[in-house]
């Protein structure tokens, strides 16, 4: 409620999925914060600006290329900046990142998973099995062998993505009935660890030898 301007994440879960499944991902959150601070006249110059800042790739629009960079690149540099202790924790659903969401550690609480669960990976599966359909249809009615087959690879990584959410959702169901308490003065390293495989890069954060 302190902050008016630009206000803060409402669940403290922000998604950072390569596609725009959801208003409030960080490719939108990034651009909604360049509206409140420069207005709406400067928000194509100043996503240009950054997306060449980022590195356009191929026939990107400026958000494309500002989504690619948050669900590819942003953690790595995150974590590099904070010394493997990161304050952005990812939650990954694995290599095919089918759903990926960041959570500030300051703003996580017991029902955080509930959330993430009720909010975003429950929704999504819909959305992917409405796309798996949706392929299916698209393969059958391929007017080319050459589109059949674009097609058809699209179906398979979908397909492959809805199995990554699946078996993400079992596992963050259980982690949710436990509803985990933090201590933050037990540091990052080991706080960081009480959430199995759900989080990514997870040795890299907990199995340093250094102390907090």
């Amino acid at each position: 409620s302190r902050y008016k301007t630009f206000t803060a994440d409402a669940d403290g879960i922000v998604p950072i999925i390569d596609e725009a499944w959801f208003a409030d991902d960080a490719a939108n959150r990034v651009r909604e914060f360049l509206v409140a601070v420069w207005g709406t006249d400067m928000l194509e110059e100043n996503l240009v600006w950054l997306a060449e800042s980022l590195g356009t790739k191929g026939n990107e629009t400026s958000l494309e290329t500002v989504r690619r960079y948050l669900s590819t690149q942003f953690f790595k540099d995150h974590l590099h900046t904070y010394k493997k202790r990161p304050i952005y924790w990812l939650f990954s659903s694995g290599k095919l990142r089918a759903f990926e969401c960041l959570v500030y550690l300051h703003r996580y609480n017991e029902a955080t998973l509930s959330r993430m669960r009720a909010e975003y990976v429950t929704p999504l599966q819909g959305k992917l099995a409405a796309r798996v359909a949706h392929l299916q249809d698209e393969v059958a009615a391929a007017p080319s062998t050459a589109a059949r087959n674009k097609l058809q690879k699209q179906l398979e990584t979908a397909k492959k993505k809805q199995a990554e959410l699946a078996a993400f959702d079992d596992l963050l169901r259980h982690y949710a009935d436990q509803r985990i308490r933090l201590d933050l003065d037990d540091g990052v390293k080991v706080n960081y660890g009480k959430f199995g495989d759900l989080l990514a890069e997870v040795k890299a954060v907990t199995g340093d030898a250094a102390d907090d």
